[in-house]
């Protein structure tokens, strides 16, 4: 691996964090592979405290909470479990074939069950509606119908209109955002792919649910992927004239690549129809485990468990950066038995519900990263990105800042550690007055080795760059060892 020589001047201007570029210096890597900074011989001072969802008002960070109309699950063993992660949104699918097996007679007692539970413990669902109905459909490949959108039908799509009309009058005080098909881009439907036809399809749909639910918030799009052509298809029909979020799945093996372009020009795109439309990162994740036996997008890379909570980390952190207003991790337990293998994506191991290292990465981005912390753009003009392609990111909270940086390199293989100096001055109101840095994997905060402390700022040299996230606050965030 290449050294990287990197000298990053941050400074945290009042109206925000800008970042300037100094004379750079060669970085030399450490006499080490790691996969965390435990390994790196670094003073342990204390822990980021977890926090419950109930504790946490509001936040950015959701959890998937998807395939409960096909029965993927036990959703009665992840509650506990997730109470205690701190997420504030959980994305359900609602399950017209499973609501409505006989025609006309909707039963919602195991919809309200999940409803009821998440909300017990301080998650706010939001509602995947669909997918298909055998009743109705009787082509459908599978049971579940899945994909098997109804538009090409009329008497399909009446039915569809009636239960969508049942099923909003019945969670119209407890679910106010609501996202109109999955992935409908993708070629699992009775038609071709195409965006007229899915327009038409929210059309007639969202204002069944406004009229039931005055305040809803409806979401669409919901792309496979990021497909500026679809995408751009569904915008020429009109669909912002529907939606008031628009939401997307952005699947790749490098959370960061080519991403912040392709969010650049989904806002662009979006913005010369609606400029009040805001994008939501809906469903996206990566697997513990690859090969035969697993299922699913990227599933055919060899995954570990510490390499997918490293890729989260990096999906969730980049959203925030990017200033994503909700970002979903799927899922939240391994999908055993989906299409005949596991889909190994979930927080939570799915032969006996047991947390994965993801689960306590993510733990420790909700006790940080609620509403109360708040990103602040940095300015990549500033920033050599192309040649060196270090991530990083501003933030502040609570008085104090929060400077996010990784190098995002391959997370599966072993990464040898390398070095990175920063110059942080702090604007009033947001400082680092006793340093620390925190390794998200585990919540530790170290002592950071070569530290100066200024009157507005610090220096830090020979901080560790590692090929996930790392975070240099106050130790006011953390709970003391001492």
């Amino acid at each position: 691996m290449n050294t990287i020589h990197r000298r990053t001047f941050l400074r945290l201007a009042s109206a925000g964090l800008a970042c300037a570029t100094g004379a750079k210096a060669s970085a030399q890597p450490l006499e080490t592979t790691a996969e965390s900074l435990d390994a790196l011989g670094l003073k342990y001072v204390g822990q980021v405290a977890p926090r419950t969802s109930a504790a946490i008002k509001a936040s950015p960070l959701s959890v998937g909470f998807e395939v409960l109309d096909r029965k993927g699950f036990e959703p009665e063993r992840t509650y506990e479990h997730l109470a205690k992660l701190g997420v504030k949104w959980a994305r359900c699918q609602t399950g017209w074939c499973r609501c409505e097996t006989q025609k006309g007679v909707y039963d919602f007692a195991w919809l309200d069950e999940i409803v009821d539970s998440l909300l017990k413990i301080g998650i706010q669902p939001w509602f995947n509606l669909g997918y298909g109905n055998k009743l109705y459909l009787p082509d459908a490949p599978d049971e579940f119908a899945v994909g098997w959108i109804p538009v090409y039908d009329e008497d399909a799509m009446k039915a569809w209109l009636s239960f969508t009309k049942a099923l909003a009058e019945h969670f119209s005080t407890r679910v106010k955002h609501w996202e109109i098909w999955n992935e409908p881009n993708i070629a699992w439907q009775p038609e071709k792919p195409n965006p007229a036809d899915y327009v038409r399809f929210v059309a007639e749909t969202a204002p069944v649910i406004r009229k039931a639910v005055p305040e809803a918030k409806i979401i669409g799009i919901s792309c496979g992927h990021i497909k500026m052509d679809y995408i751009q298809g569904c915008l020429d029909e009109g669909i912002t004239d529907y939606l008031d979020i628009i939401s997307y799945h952005p699947y790749r093996a490098y959370p960061e690549d080519g991403y912040e372009d392709d969010i650049a020009k989904m806002r662009a795109a979006i913005g010369a129809h609606n400029k009040n439309i805001v994008l939501w990162q809906g469903e996206n994740g990566a697997p513990s485990q690859g090969g035969p036996e697993s299922v699913g997008a990227l599933s055919s890379l060899p995954w570990t468990e510490a390499a997918q909570a490293k890729w989260l980390l990096r999906r969730i952190l980049t959203d925030l950066r990017l200033q994503i207003p909700l970002t979903c991790y799927f899922h939240t337990v391994d999908l055993v038995g989906y299409l005949g293998k596991t889909n190994f994506k979930g927080l939570l191991r799915g032969t006996d519900y047991t947390c994965k290292p993801s689960y306590y990465a993510f733990q420790c981005l909700c006790a940080l990263f609620d509403a109360e912390t708040h990103p602040v753009s940095l300015s990549p003009a500033l920033i050599d990105r192309e040649k060196e392609k270090l991530q990083e990111g501003g933030f502040a909270r609570g008085g104090h800042a929060l400077y996010v940086y990784w190098y995002p390199g391959n997370m599966i293989r072993p990464w040898e550690v390398q070095t990175l100096s920063v110059r942080l001055t702090f604007p009033e109101g947001a400082t680092i007055a006793d340093p620390v840095l925190i390794d998200p994997l585990s919540g530790k905060a170290y002592k950071p080795g070569n530290v100066e402390v200024e009157k507005a700022g610090l220096v830090a040299h020979d901080l560790p760059l590692m090929n996930h996230p790392l975070i240099l606050t106050d130790k006011a965030l953390v709970k003391s060892s001492e």
